[in-house]
């Protein structure tokens, strides 16, 4: 692939491990588990057989990985899941961003901007089947108005 046609693919801050082109964005830390973005990217095939047998790779770290027009979350040119997570409250400082060497290229930053950076850090890509709202944000049939329709009631 020539370089201007790689300047021209978009990634997912909530990518795959498992794709060839996956890197890592950024490691879970802490007991909130917010990601702290690495400095530069690494190459998820380098990291994956660290980890130890049981563990799921998404559990400690966040990937990135190409943006596909076949991927679940995909609603016509953009992404439904940050649709859906910008339906949640936010609860982050609207200050500063986190520095992050996938911004030029992540497709949530593309179709959104600043609010999606601001979120980015709390989200997860394995959520526990206990939290009913994390499941209704991941799952791609959900629908904003779905969401917008739980969050009222729950409140």
């Amino acid at each position: 692939m020539d370089r201007h046609a790689e300047d021209r693919v978009t990634w997912c801050p909530s990518g795959d491990a498992h794709r060839p082109e996956s890197v890592v964005l950024g490691v879970r830390s802490g007991d909130n588990g917010q990601v702290v973005y690495v400095d530069e990217p690494v190459p998820a095939a380098d990291v994956l057989s660290s980890i130890p047998e049981g563990i799921a790779p998404h559990r400690i770290l966040r990937f990135a990985s190409h943006c596909t027009s076949a991927c679940a979350n995909r609603v016509g040119d953009d992404c439904g899941l940050i649709q859906r997570i910008q339906t949640l409250p936010s609860s982050r400082d609207t200050g500063a961003v986190p520095r992050c060497h996938l911004r030029p290229h992540c497709k949530w930053w593309n179709q959104t901007g600043v609010d999606a950076c601001h979120r980015c850090p709390a989200l997860s890509t394995l959520n526990s089947t206990d939290d009913r709202l994390a499941v209704l944000v991941a799952d791609p049939a959900t629908t904003v108005e779905q969401l917008e329709s739980w969050i009222a009631a729950a409140e």
